[in-house]
């Protein structure tokens, strides 16, 4: 049996699906019964908020896999005082919980949801992340997932439990959030945009693609003990982006050349910084150690993915109108 924490969130519901459909026992674990809807042959367990007082007892009985998709997200505007303790709180502290419990259970397997963002929070000017660079997590999210990764090797070395890390970049897919969705209104509405001089380098992978990452780590006898960073192996600009966007929504993409020092000096202005920062700087993931070892490829490409995902955002939209 396979155990999905998070699994009422937005990746955690795809992976979910995914097991179903190809044959495994699998168990959800969320937070209340009311957050995740009923599926067939699903099993559903609520744990209750996550920290470092979670039972996960119930959910972990008779388990042989773990992955552990749950966590405090990043969010773009901060409403807690101190949003390090909270994120620590969830992110390391439930963690740990977790993969001590999992441990006394006999769970042979934890697969933990990382951030690519343990790594920094951009490759301007030095080329792609490489599993083998030296962490230097900046924002507090990412921080909460190095230290979470730290306590995993850590209940690891102690009780012979398996650990799999898995560092993602953004994630896209259909129910994406923050700058990815407000592009997808934007591209929907016919919005000039002006992101049209941006050269920038941005690797995402797909929800699918991570999907079937997540699978592979959960199954390969190569996986465990091992970090791995995961992409859809070939980058986009902003610019690209859009236009693919534009392309899955058949309908034109507006852009407008603008600077980016104008757009960086400008959001500045407006508190909104580290939103352009997002857009127009370059953050690249080499993949390659993950598809040797695990013998794994990204099953969608980066084109048809996002294309796929803007043709079934326009769809929704066209229903709710």
């Amino acid at each position: 049996m396979i155990i999905v924490t998070g699994a009422s969130g937005f990746i955690g519901q795809a992976l979910c699906a995914a097991l179903l459909a190809t044959g495994h026992t699998v168990r959800a674990a969320v937070r209340s019964l009311d957050s995740m809807p009923s599926t067939d042959g699903l099993d559903i367990v609520a744990v209750g908020e996550v920290g470092a007082q979670t039972d996960w007892s119930a959910a972990l009985a008779a388990a042989d896999c773990v992955i552990h998709c749950a966590a405090r997200a990043h969010v773009m505007e901060e409403t807690e005082a101190n949003a390090l303790s909270a994120y620590r709180s969830v992110n390391v502290a439930g963690t740990r919980r977790l993969a001590v419990q999992a441990a006394a259970l006999s769970v042979r397997r934890l697969v933990f949801l990382s951030s690519i963002g343990v790594l920094g929070i951009h490759t301007n000017d030095r080329g792609p992340f490489f599993v083998s660079d030296s962490p230097k997590p900046v924002e507090d999210y990412a921080i909460s997932k190095w230290e979470a990764e730290q306590a995993l090797w850590v209940v690891s070395a102690q009780t012979g439990l398996e650990v799999v890390v898995v560092r993602s970049p953004l994630v896209y897919g259909l129910g994406v959030k923050g700058n990815l969705l407000r592009l997808l209104r934007w591209v929907a509405r016919g919005v000039p945009l002006p992101l049209g001089a941006v050269r920038n380098q941005r690797s995402l992978v797909g929800l699918s693609n991570l999907v079937d990452l997540l699978l592979r780590c959960a199954e390969h006898s190569d996986a465990a003990g091992q970090t791995f960073l995961v992409s859809d192996g070939y980058d986009l600009s902003t610019p690209q982006l859009i236009g693919l966007m534009a392309e899955g929504m058949n309908r034109p993409a507006r852009l407008l050349s603008v600077p980016v020092v104008v757009l960086q000096a400008t959001c500045s202005l407006l508190g909104k910084r580290g939103e352009i920062d997002r857009l127009v700087g370059s953050l690249q993931v080499d993949s390659g150690q993950t598809q040797a070892q695990l013998g794994w490829t990204p099953p969608v490409p980066v084109e048809d993915g996002v294309r796929e995902m803007a043709r079934c955002y326009a769809r929704l939209q066209d229903t709710r109108a």
